[in-house]
């Protein structure tokens, strides 16, 4: 896949201490570093250009500074992460230098930086606004699981690229499969991002409670990149827990 100019792509990762499951999430100990930390060198390794984080809170700012990098305060009363990342964009960059933004969810400290490349390459097709990711669901349970958001995308042999037909939560009862695993990471067009967040709730975002049904609903349509590796989100004790032995054994074999 051809990827776009990254001299004028910018990753922005969003995050806000108030998380309900996890709160104070960001700053979370993930063997000796913040888990915001973690995220923010996996897309520095991604290697597609500069990284921001767009924060809450000032403390988040302190921590990124500290490790090198570089984080903007935004209103604490964004709804979503496209909201923040779309202030902070504004904030940092009113000259419209950034064409194409990358948004990467603040937690998945073990996501593959490769894959945050490959969620650039869509946009090389001038048709197309909005990209993501997703991995074939080879775990029965995974299926059946609503807290597991399926992409529906009907990819033809030899290509790593589709359109997305539907997200959902719950598996149609007449739908065959593959089914494949959504991946909290996004790749925009400026306009789109913009046009997205400037829209109202859709009635299929406000039911399922998935921000990307707002784009689908208005006629944005969304390219899914064919992954091979599922990165877990870390949204409660456990998935930190999880997420230090792994990231605990990776440096142990360093």
């Amino acid at each position: 896949m051809v990827t776009p100019d990254t001299s004028n792509t910018i990753v922005i990762v969003p995050a806000r201490m108030s998380s309900t499951r996890l709160p104070g999430k960001p700053l979370a100990d993930i063997c000796g570093q913040p888990m915001i930390v973690h995220v923010w060198r996996r897309a520095i390794e991604a290697g597609v250009g500069p990284v921001l984080v767009a924060v809450a809170e000032q403390e988040i700012v302190d921590v990124v500074a500290a490790a090198g990098g570089d984080a903007v305060v935004t209103d604490p009363d964004l709804p979503s992460g496209s909201d923040r990342i779309c202030a902070a964009l504004q904030a940092r960059d009113p000259n419209r230098q950034f064409r194409f933004i990358i948004n990467l969810q603040g937690d998945l400290p073990l996501m593959d930086p490769k894959s945050i490349s490959q969620c650039l390459a869509p946009l090389a097709n001038e048709g197309m606004q909005i990209s993501t990711l997703a991995a074939e669901i080879t775990d029965r349970e995974e299926i059946a699981n609503p807290d597991v958001v399926k992409a529906l995308a009907d990819f033809t042999p030899g290509s790593d690229v589709a359109v997305a037909q539907d997200f959902v939560r719950q598996v149609p009862e007449d739908a065959s499969g593959p089914f494949w695993h959504h991946i909290g990471i996004y790749a925009y067009r400026r306009e789109a991002l913009e046009a997205f967040v400037g829209l109202p709730v859709s009635p299929r975002e406000r039911e399922r409670k998935l921000e990307q049904m707002r784009a689908m609903d208005n006629g944005l349509p969304i390219a899914v990149v064919r992954v091979d590796t599922i990165p877990f989100g870390v949204d409660t004790p456990a998935d930190l827990d999880r997420a230090r032995r792994e990231i605990g054994e990776t440096q142990d074999t360093i």
